[in-house]
């Protein structure tokens, strides 16, 4: 008997994907650039994104890793729930994939229109944009070998957000964007491989409410380089700087669509439990 799957996209009751609508998004010419941003290697960045528009993460100079996270840019407790997200899209995203926010709203906050990237896994089993990993941060450092170390995703993050009037507790579970990733068959212990990006390469998505997203520029580089932390030095070749653009949409386009509401229970969890 094969396993059950946690969400059938061939049975998927409620939560519907209207494909077409999307793939004329990634493939629409009707657009209009409206903001470009370079993020410096090592360094992190936050920015808007309005719903209806379409963003991209661009490799502009070649492989280069980065982690992402997103908000609700007017409510940051609403934000990309990487666990839901994996349980519904797979492990790894690509064109036609969603990101979903956490509970109590649970709704697809984006939606990936085009991804320039493979698909196919590699020898090892790996494949990109995935939802298995965490950020690096300076915990772990201190917790594994007793060094003090702030040039992390998890750092650049908190960094980027800061202006948002955001911190390090609001920084979350991320997608690793352009990095290969998968679990060892033997162990299911998490592994990375070299980025497969190449200048030009891109992940786009559309915004389904009003965002807050970030990344850090990870100081890992491309990940050909096999270790993390100090003593890697502060310019590495395998460090490169990536690129952000936001478009602005032919609102003929968007015609029919309308931005997804949170799930609406009749009786919050707290109000079922007292009644018991």
């Amino acid at each position: 008997m094969p396993p059950r799957l946690y969400y059938d996209a061939k049975n998927p009751g409620l939560v519907t994907v209207d494909r077409p609508f999307y793939r004329r998004l990634g493939e629409t010419s009707r657009r209009t650039l409206v903001e470009t941003i370079v993020v410096p290697i090592r360094t992190g960045r936050a920015w808007p994104v309005r719903k209806g528009q379409l963003c991209r993460i661009v490799a502009i100079e070649g492989p280069q890793v980065c982690d992402f996270n997103a908000w609700n840019f007017h409510n940051p407790r609403e934000r990309f729930w990487a666990a839901r997200s994996r349980q519904f899209e797979g492990a790894h995203v690509t064109t036609g994939k969603r990101l979903w926010s956490c509970l109590p709203y649970l709704r697809p906050i984006l939606t990936f229109t085009k991804d320039t990237l493979p698909t196919a896994a590699t020898p090892s089993g790996g494949r990109c944009h995935d939802l298995l990993g965490s950020r690096c941060d300076p915990y772990l450092y201190k917790l594994q070998n007793g060094t003090e170390f702030n040039l992390t995703c998890h750092n650049n993050l908190a960094r980027a957000v800061a202006p948002y009037h955001l911190t390090e507790f609001d920084v979350h579970d991320v997608l690793n964007i352009f990095q290969i990733t998968g679990l060892d068959p033997d162990n299911e212990i998490y592994f990375t491989e070299p980025s497969p990006a190449r200048k030009g390469d891109f992940l786009e998505f559309f915004a389904e409410i009003d965002l807050l997203c970030a990344i850090s520029n990870c100081p890992g580089g491309d990940l050909s380089v096999p270790g993390r932390g100090p003593g890697r030095g502060d310019t590495l070749p395998t460090c490169k700087p990536l690129g952000i653009e936001v478009y602005d949409v032919d609102r003929v386009l968007l015609e029919g669509w309308r931005s997804p509401e949170p799930v609406q229970l009749s009786a919050s969890v707290y109000d079922e439990g007292a009644r018991q």
